[in-house]
Parts: C-alpha cells; structure tokens; sequence
C-alpha cells in the first residue's frame, strides 16, 4: 500500500515487531510515557479497548501488537493529527484491528455508546488549564495543556464508556494523584493498580501508572518502583525488555524515549 508522507513527517521504527509510526519533525512526539502506558494496560485478551486522546496513534499500535486485543479504537480531537494515526495504522497493516476516529473525549459516550468497551486507556494532558497563556490552536499545548478536557472530563467519560468489571489505565504525573484516585473514586472506577516511574534511583518519580476496575473492590496494590536509567546512566534491564531490546546492545537512546 502507498502511504503518504508529508514534507513535514517523518518514520520512526518503534523496534517492534517492524512496527513504525508517523510523526511531524517539528510537532508533538511520544515519549516513554506512551510506551510504558502500552505496557502497564491493563487490556483483556480478545477485548474491546479504546485510547482516548490517542495522538500519533503511538499507543493503539503497540496495543494491537502486544496485548492482542479485538479491536481498538483511537479517538483523537486533532483532525491532522487523526488523519496521521490513520496513515500509520494503514502503513503497519493494522487496519482490520485498528479504526482513528477524529472526535471530541466529552462526545465519546453519543459516538460508541454507554458500556462499549472492555478496556479504556488514555495518556492525557498532564497541565492543568491555566498555567500560562497558550494558543488554543497549538498542537502542541493541546497534547500537553488542559485546553479541549479536563482530567475530570477523561474519567468520568472512561466511566460511562466502560462495561461493569471493565479496565481503566492512565499514565500522569505524581503531582495530580490526588486528584485522580478522587475522580476514580467518584465515578466508580477502582484504584487496584499503581506504579510510581523515576529518572533514576534517588530521583523523585516523574510519571505514575495508575489502573482500576469499573464498580471493583476496595483493594489497591502499588507495585515496585519502576527506574528508567540505572546509577550508570544506562537503561535499566526492565525498560530494555519493556521496549523489547537486548540489554547488551546499544543503550544511548531509541526513538521515542524522552
């Protein structure tokens, strides 16, 4: 199949199963957060699953390769960025598990319908509205600001968009954990799973893993901290294997990883 690629865009080999991905040279790319996300998900084997926010479509594809879902759906607000998704799903071959649809997160239940999936993972924007003046227009401060949904929006809408005993799992930062275990809470998502990620040992963390169960039990189980980069400066073992390398190989960077 022919898939265009714009002067502006280039591809990245995710160094996976030949898997590759589109992305602007200039825009919004994804970084470890999308990758370990992809990872941690909590996504039933033959399941349902939607990634809301999806971006470059980054964690749609590695859903579809690694967790062998059904069906995913990425819902992206961004029409250029949608339409980049769709290119890479077309150029991974993809298209018969994977379907980009260009919308809106708060119109998510009238698109697909109450109770529709089995899995909703999402990597939504980490700043809160307000921090500063932003171009409501900018890809960038879209992917990255609470300009088109709040993280309240995310979860209530993960709420009514999932089947009773269905997954929710989100990447954030440590700084809104309150925030989210609140808003879990009160649309009867339950906090079961959490990961804390740091730079390095002795590094505060930067990223939190988070999953629960529609209407599930009280019981939260935090996991081992998860470190990126050892005392050397080198990948740890566990971020090699999540990404699928050898340890023993070049350790300088990937694509993707930042």
């Amino acid at each position: 199949m022919d898939i265009t690629i714009m002067e502006n865009e280039r591809v990245d080999d995710l160094q996976y199963k030949g898997l590759k991905l589109i992305q602007k040279r200039d825009g919004f790319c994804f970084g470890i957060d999308a990758v370990l996300l992809s990872y941690f998900a909590q996504v039933p084997k033959n399941g349902a699953v939607i990634d809301l926010g999806t971006g470059t479509g980054i964690i749609a594809v590695l859903l579809a390769a690694k967790k062998e879902p059904a069906r995913v759906v990425g819902l992206e607000i961004q029409a250029y960025m949608a339409g980049m998704a769709s290119r890479s799903v077309a150029l991974n071959g993809l298209q018969d598990k994977i379907s980009i649809v260009n919308g809106d997160i708060r119109d998510a239940v009238q698109l697909f319908g109450p109770s529709s999936f089995d899995a909703v993972v999402t990597n939504p924007p980490y700043m809160e509205k307000g921090g500063g003046l932003l171009n409501p227009e900018d890809a960038k401060a879209i992917s990255r600001h609470e300009i088109l949904c709040s993280l309240e929006d995310v979860i209530s809408v993960s709420a009514r968009l999932l089947r009773p005993g269905g997954k929710f799992s989100m990447v954030h930062r440590p700084h809104r954990l309150v925030d989210i275990i609140y808003n879990m809470r009160k649309y009867n998502i339950e906090p079961k799973l959490m990961r804390l990620v740091h730079p390095s040992p002795g590094k505060k963390p930067n990223l939190v893993l988070v999953s629960g169960t529609k209407d599930g039990r009280i019981e939260l189980r935090v996991q081992e901290p998860l470190y990126v980069y050892d005392s050397s400066g080198r990948y740890t073992k566990e971020i090699d294997e999540i990404y699928s390398r050898d340890a023993d190989a070049d350790n300088g960077g990937g694509n993707g990883r930042g």
